[in-house]
């Protein structure tokens, strides 16, 4: 493992499998969102947003005239 920075109580350590670890006070490891937070602000990862795909949606007078064609089914149904 390799010391890369140190910044007051924290300090980031490269380990062999390049991926990032980061101790605080007392040796603790740091895990999860502050770990990623802290990684960001050093410059040493990039966050990626998520995108969410866009849903389409059916225009209304499609979905209208398929409620119309349900209601004649079940009434012819009964």
């Amino acid at each position: 493992m390799e010391i890369v920075k140190t910044e007051g109580d924290i300090t980031i350590i490269k380990k062999r499998s390049g991926r990032f670890g980061v101790q605080g006070k007392n040796k603790k490891w740091i895990n999860g969102d502050e770990k990623t937070k802290i990684l960001a602000d050093a410059g040493l990862i990039k966050i990626s947003v998520k995108q969410e795909a866009p849903v389409e949606e059916a225009p209304a007078e499609e979905t209208a005239e398929a409620a119309a064609e349900e209601a004649t089914i079940d009434s012819s149904a009964e």
